[in-house]
């Protein structure tokens, strides 16, 4: 039988996007329990907005992607490679497989958050044994560093591949220039590599004034988790290594690991946004500003609330009764670090945000008193 040929139908195209949905949260809600809590910095979510539509390649081979390798060379040096990746744990992995042999082991604090707070990775995905370090202040010292080095040279032992650092500490120390130095050193001396878990890197790099780079891959460090979900991106980490040589396999291992973005323009763009120019520097030093506000005010508590520890970047950690931490929690969120600081007492963690406001710090303050009154 035959016919007129039927045209072939054009393709549907996309409706006009309906009215934006409700949130599901309460946005004036604030709190102190991680900077993770707090949204996208409004350039960051603006810069994800424009790179959306039309069509680019996949799997980093966007223009996104480019551009940002060509930024970060501006802040690690010209010889450094970039793998963008989905999650800080997924950048650590990532980053310290590439560093590593199977059999080695890996070095660090003993307050590690590679150690305590993920779940294992490391050792199930990338096999590698982690060694704790013993420290008071979250930092490593150079001779635990050595003498754990020698003490695993022996034939029954997984001999040391890496040394992990976190910057800032988990307890919200930084380490200086002069500190890694030393670290690096020791290392290199030793053929151990070094990594930075730099989660907060931006934070500790403001508190001492200094590049991102110059507190790593230029005092010698092989590869830098960056991170920027912490300092008002979302889903945005990206592994930074000091040369190919230094890392050898990392694109293939970031498959490997489950961390290849399809639509990486994305998580590209996000890291942009922060770091093409100072926006990275202006939240970090927002932040940090206001943990140091805060722990004035906590100095002015009274004699029941003490502070624990030094407050150098985004971090705040102060002593207080159980009870009235449970009340104030309930109030304004925070995190109780150590439940068992004394009798009937905790250390509490207060992490202050990129859009930490002194409205904020005021509330928490008020609230603490209130509690400390009852």
């Amino acid at each position: 039988m035959t016919g007129t040929p039927t045209a072939p139908r054009p393709p549907a195209t996309a409706q006009e996007p309906g009215p934006a949905p409700a949130p599901r949260h309460d946005p004036s809600r604030r709190g102190f329990a991680s900077d993770n809590a707090a949204g996208m910095h409004p350039e960051v979510l603006a810069a994800v907005v424009a790179a959306n539509g039309g069509h680019v390649g996949s799997y980093g081979a966007d223009p996104y992607t480019a551009a940002l390798d060509e930024v970060l060379r501006g802040h690690f040096g010209p010889g450094t490679a970039s793998a963008v990746v989905l999650t800080g744990t997924g950048a650590n992995v990532v980053a310290l497989q590439a560093l590593t042999h199977r059999w080695e082991s890996v070095l660090c604090s003993a307050d590690a958050h590679v150690l305590h707070d993920e779940g294992g990775a490391l050792e199930h995905v990338g096999g590698a044994k982690l060694i704790p370090l013993p420290t008071s202040d979250g930092l490593v010292d150079p001779a635990d560093l050595e003498r754990a080095v020698r003490r695993a040279q022996g034939p029954m032992s997984a001999p040391v591949g890496a040394l992990t650092l976190t910057q800032s500490t988990e307890l919200g120390t930084v380490y200086s220039a002069q500190h890694l130095r030393e670290l690096v050193g020791v290392a290199h001396d030793l053929g151990v590599r070094v990594h930075v878990d730099g989660a907060r890197l931006a934070n500790a790099a403001v508190a001492q004034g200094a590049g991102l780079g110059e507190l790593t891959t230029r005092l010698g460090v092989d590869a830098v988790s960056l991170g920027g979900t912490k300092n008002g991106g979302g889903l945005a980490e990206v592994v930074v290594v000091r040369s190919g040589e230094a890392a050898p396999g990392l694109a293939r291992l970031r498959k490997q690991s489950l961390q290849l973005a399809s639509k990486a323009r994305f998580a590209s763009a996000q890291l942009l946004a922060l770091l093409e120019g100072d926006l990275w520097l202006r939240n970090a030093a927002a932040a940090n500003a206001a943990a140091a506000l805060l722990a004035r005010g906590v100095e002015d508590l009274g004699s029941r609330v003490r502070l624990t520890r030094p407050v150098r970047a985004n971090a705040v950690f102060a002593a207080l009764p159980a009870a009235v931490a449970e009340r104030a929690a309930a109030r304004v969120p925070f995190f109780v670090w150590d439940p068992h600081h004394g009798p009937d007492r905790v250390e509490a963690r207060f992490v202050a945000s990129f859009d930490t406001t002194g409205a904020d710090v005021a509330g928490l303050l008020t609230v603490l008193r209130e509690e400390l009154a009852r």
